[in-house]
């Protein structure tokens, strides 16, 4: 991997020292560093700055300092380019950004020597279609949330799998997770974790007016529709909880398996379940 893209979190205090540092480290190891505009702007020497979306057609490799909310940035972008992104956690969190600051250069050193595990994660494709024309297209890599505005009621969705009539929630809304995003809003939502390996993905309703509504994990060729019934309420469709798209009365909201999957590079002592405990104190009492 010679040519490596860096995309920084840029309100981080320590992001200027890190980026520099790491750009100084990267030529030094003979790497060819790429920087997006953002990052690009902590730099003291300019060079190798481009767009954000070009990136991943740039590079081999893509670094991402920040927190897991800027690895999801970077994973909607990526769109059929499945280059590895290692994730440096600068944030609290780092479910996604496993690797430390502290660990940043060791394993660098490991991936020049190609001693390195690839965690292939899959992403789904969410689409909004009105009067039959497709109006917009996303990938995620967490989730595809329709939810109603801060003033709305509940909203009634109409949800098929496969063709076939499952239910109408009455709920706040609907979340259709990943594995992956099967730790985040899903999980505050009643959801189960699903290991990232598993290929499925998770349907869950946001606090719905039917005791009897659950959660339901559906395999991976499952094809989601959800038609909005409800009449001039504020609803949204949310990606990965950072972009928005608005709904009007019987949108379908279509949710599939991405066609490409997002590789994430694993520090080689990482363990999932170690992952669980330490981030989200699971198992403890």
């Amino acid at each position: 991997m010679k040519k490596v893209g860096v995309i920084a979190k840029q309100h981080k205090p320590e992001a200027r020292e890190i980026v520099d540092e790491l750009r100084h480290w990267l030529i030094k190891k003979g790497f060819e560093p790429y920087f997006d505009e953002v990052t690009g702007d902590l730099l003291q020497e300019k060079s190798q700055i481009h767009p954000k979306f070009r990136i991943p057609s740039l590079v081999d490799m893509i670094i991402v300092l920040g927190g897991d909310g800027t690895l999801l940035g970077v994973a909607r972008l990526m769109g059929e380019k499945e280059v590895p992104i290692l994730g440096v956690n600068l944030g609290s969190l780092g479910f996604l950004t496993a690797t430390t600051l502290e660990k940043m250069y060791p394993t660098l050193e490991n991936i020049q020597r190609n001693e390195y595990v690839i965690d292939r994660r899959m992403m789904l494709t969410a689409q909004v279609y009105r009067q039959g024309e497709r109006v917009a297209d996303y990938n995620v890599l967490n989730d595809a949330v329709i939810n109603k505005g801060a003033l709305a009621r509940i909203i009634d969705l109409d949800t098929y799998i496969d063709k076939q009539f499952v239910t109408s929630f009455k709920a706040d809304g609907l979340i259709i997770s990943t594995p992956t995003g099967s730790t985040a809003y899903c999980l505050s939502a009643g959801g189960p974790i699903v290991h990232p390996q598993i290929e499925a993905f998770i349907m869950t309703p946001i606090c719905p007016h039917t005791l009897t509504n659950r959660p339901v994990v559906l395999p991976d060729t499952a094809v989601v529709e959800v038609i909005l019934k409800s009449e001039n309420e504020d609803v949204m469709l949310t990606l990965d909880g950072q972009v928005g798209f608005a709904l009007r009365y019987r949108d379908v909201v279509r949710v599939t398996k991405a066609r490409h999957q997002i590789l994430l590079i694993q520090p080689s002592d990482r363990n999932y379940f170690e992952v669980l405990k330490t981030k989200l104190r699971w198992g403890e009492r």
